[in-house]
């Protein structure tokens, strides 16, 4: 039977440790940039996020800036992948580990309470269907960040296809793809004849500083960016732009302005790593 929820949202992923062009390791995955959304949107909702205990200490500072937001949970192993940028817009992704996978177990040990559910994979493998049928038998409404269809769970340079099970979009309310990976979904341009047949009711396709088109009953909603930030690395965007509208439609807003608030997160918050890097270059 379905539960009775909060109007908020919780977000669900794994913890992930990234290697940003040679750099030390840094805590990456949707719990380290989700918070920002959440505490901005000011929307009730929490993070539960997962991995291996002896990496949690990389997370220490995430735990002391958010505290209760984000809750983290023990398993074997915790999502790794090296990032080297080009530029700031083109960079090129490795799987150094491949994350744990989100069963029943882990869905009980979260225990959502929130209306939404906001799924944050990194590989194919974090969220499997029967995971998503569990969420929406529970009650909730449930999104998912695209880059969990395309990318294969393999290790080495990360290969995006579109060979994921067609389960994986039964259970969804919301799905958001970037541009690049609506391109591998669609096998080519992503359009309304393409959202149609893939039969997620609300679909949200981003394009950076570009904008958004938002997909919902055969009617395509164009949202632009609230303002070009150039020249800045752009890591975490997507997580800030989704959790932002999962937690805006959680709380009424409809889609095109659960995009243009989410849109003004991220540009405010890209303009003050773009200010940061311009102190360090001097």
């Amino acid at each position: 039977m379905p539960q009775e929820f909060i109007n908020g949202v919780t977000v669900l992923g794994n913890l992930a440790i990234d290697v940003i062009d040679g750099a030390p390791r840094s805590p990456g995955g949707c719990a380290s940039f989700a918070g920002v959304a959440l505490e901005a949107s000011g929307v009730p909702g929490r993070i539960v996020a997962m991995g291996a205990e002896q990496d949690h200490s990389l997370f220490d500072a995430l735990l002391e800036r958010f505290g209760d937001l984000i809750r983290v949970l023990p398993s074997d192993r915790t999502s790794a992948f090296r990032l080297d940028y080009d530029d700031v817009d083109h960079r090129h992704m490795s799987v150094d580990a491949i994350g744990p996978v989100w069963g029943q177990a882990e869905v009980e040990a979260a225990d959502p309470d929130t209306t939404w559910v906001h799924l944050a994979p990194l590989l194919r493998t974090d969220f499997p269907a029967e995971t998503l049928k569990l969420l929406s038998d529970r009650g909730h409404r449930v999104a998912y960040d695209g880059q969990g269809l395309v990318r294969a769970d393999r290790l080495g340079p990360l290969v995006e296809d579109r060979h994921f099970p067609a389960g994986l979009l039964d259970h969804l309310d919301v799905l958001k793809l970037a541009e690049d990976e609506a391109i591998v979904v669609a096998d080519g341009p992503f359009d309304a004849e393409v959202a149609k047949r893939l039969g997620v009711p609300e679909i949200v396709v981003t394009y950076g500083s570009e904008g958004c088109h938002i997909y919902t009953d055969g009617e395509i909603t164009r949202v632009p960016a609230a303002w070009r930030v150039l020249d800045v690395q752009t890591t975490g965007a997507g997580d800030m732009f989704t959790a932002c509208y999962v937690a805006n439609r959680a709380a009424g807003a409809d889609p095109r302005r659960a995009a243009e608030l989410a849109s003004d997160l991220v540009a405010g918050e890209l303009e003050k790593r773009r200010q940061v890097r311009s102190v360090q270059l001097g």
